[in-house]
């Protein structure tokens, strides 16, 4: 279908140039909309003598010492082809990873890197490129996505490149867990938007590429070896030390001392997120006061146990939004698990309760324009279209949030918004301002979904939304997390939170608000302090309606220096705040203060980036080749993640399904009433519109013509149904052009091209399309729009 839809476009393009004299279209707006940087699949060269999977294998040791985790990574790139290389790997990271080091070594030779701004970096990376000598950049992309660009890797060469960063580990339920991520999930992106300016809020015009990744085929294994090693010291003695998501071997050296290595027999499982979870004897969690006294700064983290839970009458009646993913990347595994999740989860709703479903894809569709009451009969309506979908189409996150966030509030209901999802969106930033700037109408709790989530979408949605973040990896997890999501939303364990640092000289506290703690786990704050370390530090909340109430004793703690890594953990969290302010308003002077501390505290940061180069010049003549090292796909992940043009683009309608009498839960309802006429079903063709790909001249903005389009996909799905009765096989895709006049009226139906023979639907189709009416156009006398569909069985 990408094949059809880039050569139609192309004739468009010859078309364009007609037509530019008299405004109709632009060349440069389809050539935008023909260029993505969505990822693709691998195809391997059929030059011999470049070698295209350079990555020979990536390895982490992660020692771990109370609550803070020092991992090094460590990745071989060897050159096995006749060509110089230069070799791009794309890989992800904790959310809350402080990386503050790097080197690199060729053969007996070790390149310390330094911290350079990214502009700088980029430029010193390229120029040592450019002469011939080695070098390694390492780019932040993401908090948790990073690319490392290795050059002039000769032919035979071995070169080692190793990272350090440290992060900070807070307990659950008093349950402790490491997660070291292996791979990161294709991300959707619309291709319609431009990449981003370069600007001083904008780290590089450039910087959005990574998404376009070359990926391997659903289940094949990844062309390089990966490893790990924990050596976890508690201090405390060790109850329990479980890896759900690998095999693994784990000794203990003392009751408070163990190290968990990887199976021989995992050697390619990098596909997956590797997980180690731990609990302390009589399931302590470690609270109190961490000291650092450095040579010019001071540091300190403060962990508070939380009281334990509330009675649930105390907590008003509670309203739920549904949101779940079920586009091409949700098919299959994760899809399975949101169904089961959602099913956990509705069932389990208090009478007083209230409830709406919307679900997504490249569009959305909407259970109910309003709440429905937690019935047995709508719950069993929401989990019959639940159990009906089977992912396809884009991943229009964005769109949906805005959808769920305008829907008409409850009145007496505590509203809170659930989103089940991958991730695999390009829209972090976007997401998290929209939720930021809704807090006061909802709370937001994030389920990430699947073997190898984007953690950072899911983890920012949940801060953002002053609720919890979940993963679920595997279909066994799914009871578990939806019980633990209904015991947090049930009974919050403290509000209104406030702390008193009394006669320590705190500054700069991280965070500078402290939210609402929903889980059993520490209210954890890191900051600076200055002269002597004595005095109280009191934290004051409300437990349901009791006063909570808890000191520390600051002159009863020792500044130590193992607890060093609290400057790089300050450091972290202070970015992490003011770039959610600077999503919210890009403000020049937090981005300089951002590239400052990454600078200062030698971390790797949006702004700053870390560069090695050897002084020796290695190459002459040949400029060698760029390479981009293939990921394998998440586990569970299927091939529908990248094939989008293919897919479903947007979830069946549910509209439809408030006609409907309300259905015994377990029941099958009847969906052959004339009152679901529009609504897709089993044993019907369907239409889908393709509106990634759709192009509108002027006068009329691309929401408004997909609205409209949507709104009359029935008549086309009638069209189509006829058409079958004549040729049950039809089915392909094509693209329509419509000509409007300035009240919006379509004078002209043009098929552009067409992977179907059918004179029959053609004429329907122009039939029925010539009286749509669009909006009104805000400038103009005429516009045009291009449009695909695909045609298809519901089955398929």
């Amino acid at each position: 279908m990408r094949r059809f839809l880039h050569t139609a476009l192309a004739g468009l393009l010859f078309l364009c140039s007609i037509l530019a004299a008299h405004g109709a279209c632009a060349a440069d707006q389809l050539e935008q909309a023909d260029k993505t940087l969505s990822p693709y699949f691998f195809v391997k060269s059929d030059d011999p003598a470049v070698d295209q999977m350079p990555l020979q294998s990536t390895s982490a040791q992660v020692n771990i010492a109370g609550v803070i985790a020092d991992v090094r990574v460590t990745q071989v790139y060897k050159n096995e082809g006749k060509k110089p290389l230069e070799a791009l790997y794309v890989f992800p990271a904790s959310t809350r990873a402080a990386v503050y080091g790097m080197k690199m070594t060729i053969g007996e030779r070790t390149i310390t890197a330094q911290i350079r701004e990214r502009e700088e970096a980029r430029r010193e990376y390229e120029t040592a490129k450019q002469e011939g000598k080695s070098a390694s950049l390492l780019e932040e992309q993401r908090p948790n996505v990073f690319q490392m660009n290795v050059a002039n890797i000769l032919p035979g060469d071995i070169i080692r490149v190793e990272l350090s960063y440290t992060e900070f580990l807070s307990p659950t339920d008093g349950i402790y867990e490491f997660v070291y991520p292996t791979v990161v999930g294709p991300r959707y992106t619309h291709p319609s938007e431009p990449p981003a300016p370069l600007t001083s809020s904008s780290p590089s015009s450039s910087s959005e590429k990574w998404v376009d990744n070359p990926y391997l085929h659903q289940g094949e294994p990844a062309s390089y070896t990966f490893d790990v090693q924990v050596s976890l010291s508690t201090g405390l003695r060790l109850q329990e030390v479980t890896c759900p998501s690998h095999k693994v071997s784990t000794r203990y050296e003392s009751p408070s001392l163990a190290v968990i290595q990887l199976a021989n027999e995992e050697k390619s499982s990098g596909n997956r997120d590797f997980i180690v979870r731990y609990k302390l004897a009589g399931e302590k969690i470690a609270s109190g006061l961490l000291l650092y006294k450095g040579e010019t700064e001071n540091f300190f983290l403060l962990m508070v146990q939380p009281p334990k839970r509330i009675t649930p009458d105390a907590i008003p009646p509670r309203e739920y939004i549904f949101i779940v993913d079920v586009s091409g990347s949700m098919h299959g595994f994760p899809l399975d698990i949101s169904k089961q999740l959602m099913k956990d989860l509705l069932s389990h709703l208090r009478p007083a309760d209230r409830f709406n479903v919307l679900l997504f894809a490249g569009g959305s569709s909407l259970l109910s324009e309003k709440s429905l009451s937690a019935t047995e009969e709508n719950i069993g309506r929401a989990l019959q279209v639940i159990s009906e979908q089977r992912g396809g189409g884009g991943t229009e996150l964005l769109p949906a949030l805005q959808r769920a966030l305008a829907l008409p509030k409850s009145e007496g209901h505590s509203r809170s918004i659930v989103i089940a999802t991958d991730g695999f969106v390009n829209v972090e930033t976007e997401s998290f301002d929209l939720i930021r700037s809704s807090l006061g109408k909802a709370n937001l709790f994030a389920f990430g979904i699947g073997s190898s989530v984007n953690r950072f979408i899911i983890e920012g949605m949940a801060r953002a939304g002053m609720g919890e973040p979940f993963v679920v990896t595997k279909p066994e997890q799914a009871a578990g997390q939806a019980e633990k999501f209904r015991k947090y939303i049930e009974a919050p364990l403290l509000t209104g939170i406030r702390m008193d640092t009394g006669g320590f000289q705190a500054y700069e506290v991280e965070p500078p608000a402290i939210p609402d703690v929903l889980a059993e786990r520490p209210v954890t704050v890191f900051g600076k302090w200055r002269g002597d370390p004595r005095g109280r530090i009191t934290l004051e909340g409300h437990a349901g309606k009791q006063k909570f109430t808890q000191a520390v004793d600051v002159g009863a703690v020792q500044p130590l220096d193992v607890n060093a890594p609290l400057r790089y953990l300050w450091t972290r969290q202070r970015i992490a705040t003011l770039s959610d302010y600077n999503r919210i308003q890009p403000d020049d002077g937090r981005v300089a203060t951002v590239r400052e501390l990454g600078l200062r505290y030698h971390l790797l940061t949006a702004y700053t980036s870390f560069v090695a180069v050897d002084t020796l010049v290695r190459r002459t003549g040949d400029p060698g080749t760029t390479v981009q090292q293939p990921l394998p796909l998440p586990e569970g992940v299927s091939d529908l993640a990248l094939g989008r043009s293919m897919q479903v683009a947007a979830p069946r309608s549910m509209l439809a399904m408030e006609k409907t009498p309300p259905t015994p839960h377990g029941a099958k309802a009847d969906l052959k009433g004339k009152e679901n006429e529009g609504m897709p079903i089993p044993g019907r063709g369907s239409v889908h519109e393709v509106n990634e790909e759709m192009t509108v001249s002027r006068g009329l903005s691309r929401e408004a013509v997909v609205e409209t389009v949507r709104r009359h996909l029935p008549e086309m799905e009638k069209c189509y149904e006829i058409a079958l009765r004549k040729d049950p096989s039809l089915k392909g895709g094509m693209i329509l052009k419509f000509e409007l006049d300035a009240k919006g009226t379509v004078r002209k139906v043009q098929i552009i091209s067409s992977e179907m023979a059918s004179t029959d639907l053609e004429a329907c189709l122009k039939e029925r399309l010539k009286t749509w009416k669009f909006p009104s156009l805000t400038e103009g006398d005429t516009a045009e729009v291009t449009y695909p569909f695909i045609f298809g069985l519901p089955e398929e």
